[in-house]
């Protein structure tokens, strides 16, 4: 949970590099809550519908889960940054998700990729313990 709330915290923040445990816990904390926001819309009955000829056409989420996703999206694009930024690579790269099938994937091997050792041009290393000097 800790860093779900850092990713929150950090929401503008698309410098610097995030750790594959802070993009992975931000990713499973997000599908958590997004999850239960659709199920509080159905029991409160905000699910989007429309009306059909045989009866109602309704989709899963509804209002309370679209304002979920609205105040996340930024956040969620940040840490997605920062962790491409933590494999060496440019925030850019979130754009090969558009290529169809193979660019999702490409995308997934580069955030289980283990980070880049030592400095890159977009900071340290967050996995690196500073060395303290008595």
């Amino acid at each position: 949970m800790q860093y779900y709330l850092k990713a929150l915290r950090n929401y503008t923040g698309f410098t610097g590099r995030s750790t594959r445990s802070e993009y992975w816990y931000f990713a499973l904390f997000n599908f958590i809550f997004a999850i239960a926001a659709m199920i509080v819309d159905n029991v409160l009955g905000t699910r989007i519908t429309t009306d059909t000829i045989n009866g109602a056409f309704g989709l899963p989420y509804g209002y309370i889960y679209l304002l979920y996703a609205l105040a996340v999206l930024i956040p969620g694009l940040a840490v997605a940054v920062r962790r491409l930024h933590d494999v060496n690579k440019s925030g850019w790269f979130l754009l090969i998700a558009l290529i169809p099938i193979v660019g999702i994937i490409w995308l997934l091997v580069l955030m289980v990729t283990d980070s880049y050792p030592g400095e890159n041009k977009y900071g340290m290393n967050p996995q690196a313990i500073p060395i303290q000097q008595y």
